[in-house]
């Protein structure tokens, strides 16, 4: 039977995490792996995660089971953060998820179960979510998210992908710090967006991942906001990975927004249902680390500072970029005016691989850079060399 199975292509990070592991040069640099780096280049466990784990440590009770709805405390907790006081004014439930993947996988089978079957994706984007959509038998319908050479948002692509949607499609829309450009939508534009979806009558799905690395917790949450405001069903799929610094512990949840009461029960109970089949029951340590924080003003207030010096690091890191001006071909003062960890430089391939066999200076193959692998040390380093290769 295996034998019938062809060879899957590798995965081109992991390659290149190989590689950068392999380069003995001393001031090689890695913007290719998604995690946040701090300026010395490492991924720390936040000091607020560090006293939730010891407090489990010391108190947890018990390692059963707890369901397929995960931590519930963790999830309902999370909600005053995203949404503020809209919390209050609508009808939203939850449960928890194995990281923003599983949140988004979890999303993919419910709205397939309730009938929806495409779904408009704007490229370049996460390279999981094609994938995600067409193994829960969505079609994946696209549309230029960005003119990478432009570092520039595509409007008119949108405008069109929206108006050759047909009711009861799904959008797929990043809350904010898009991935893999960092170029979001202006308050205006999510308005329109809106509009327009509730006019055609389309399903939103907001991917909220970064939330508070971009311009801070309350303003990352606008478009999302925005959102609610305009259309009765919303699914939102969340990620405590990136904002909590728990990447190997994979925590995150999936809320559903809708108008009737009895309907969102269903719609729970169909979550419940498939994410019984996916994995069960959701890994409970990083959750249970995070609903101790959520209980804990203190530790609040230690994780949200905390998230907030990893944004103003990569802000920080974003400026300097745009200060730098032109390189070569490549214009950094656009980055300025993106958000989160992500940018796309306009390069080619051949452009990518004279920056890793000639500088050290690793990559994804798309363009892709990872703000966060850059700091005071090296940012020289990097300008020179993408002036050296597209010049």
């Amino acid at each position: 039977m295996l034998d019938n199975l062809q060879p899957s292509p590798p995965d081109a990070l992991l390659a290149l995490i190989k590689l950068y592991a392999a380069d003995s040069r001393t001031d090689k640099i890695d913007l290719g792996v998604g995690v946040y780096r701090d300026n010395d280049g490492n991924t720390p466990v936040f000091a607020a995660i560090k006293a939730a784990e010891q407090r489990l440590v010391d108190h947890q009770p018990s390692k059963s089971y707890l369901g397929p709805e995960g931590d519930m405390a963790m999830v309902n907790g999370l909600l005053p953060h995203i949404l503020g006081d809209v919390n209050n004014t609508i009808k939203i439930d939850g449960l928890q998820t194995p990281g923003g993947t599983g949140a988004v996988r979890l999303a993919a089978d419910t709205l397939y179960a309730a009938g929806a079957r495409r779904i408009w994706l704007g490229t370049p984007s996460w390279p999981n979510h094609a994938p995600i959509f067409k193994a829960a038998q969505m079609e994946v319908l696209t549309y230029s998210h960005m003119d990478v050479a432009t570092q520039s948002l595509d409007w008119d692509a949108l405008l069109a992908a929206l108006d050759s949607a047909q009711t009861g499609d799904v959008v797929l829309l990043h809350g904010c710090c898009h991935n893999p450009t960092g170029v979001d939508y202006s308050a205006e534009q999510w308005a329109h967006i809106c509009a327009v979806m509730a006019q055609k009558q389309l399903f939103p799905l907001v991917d909220f991942a970064y939330h508070g690395l971009g311009q801070g917790f309350d303003a990352d949450s606008a478009g999302l906001k925005t959102v609610l405001a305009h259309l009765p069903e919303v699914m939102i799929a969340y990620s405590c990975d990136k904002n909590f610094g728990m990447y190997r512990d994979r925590v995150g949840a999936l809320y559903a927004v809708v108008q009737d009461q009895n309907v969102l029960t269903d719609v729970k109970s169909n979550m419940a249902s498939l994410a019984r089949a996916n994995w069960s029951m959701p890994p409970d340590h990083g959750g249970a680390a995070v609903r101790i924080i959520l209980e804990d003003a203190a530790l609040t207030s230690m994780w949200r500072d905390e998230a907030e010096a990893m944004r103003l690091r990569m802000r920080k890191v974003r400026d300097m970029l745009a200060a730098a001006g032109q390189a070569g071909s490549v214009d950094f003062r656009p980055l300025a005016t993106q958000n989160g960890m992500f940018s796309m430089l306009p390069l080619n391939k051949d452009q990518i691989l004279a920056l890793r066999n000639d500088h050290g200076v690793y990559m994804a193959g798309s363009g892709r850079i990872n703000v966060a692998g850059l700091s005071e040390s090296n940012i020289g380093k990097f300008v020179e060399a993408v002036g050296v290769v597209s010049g």
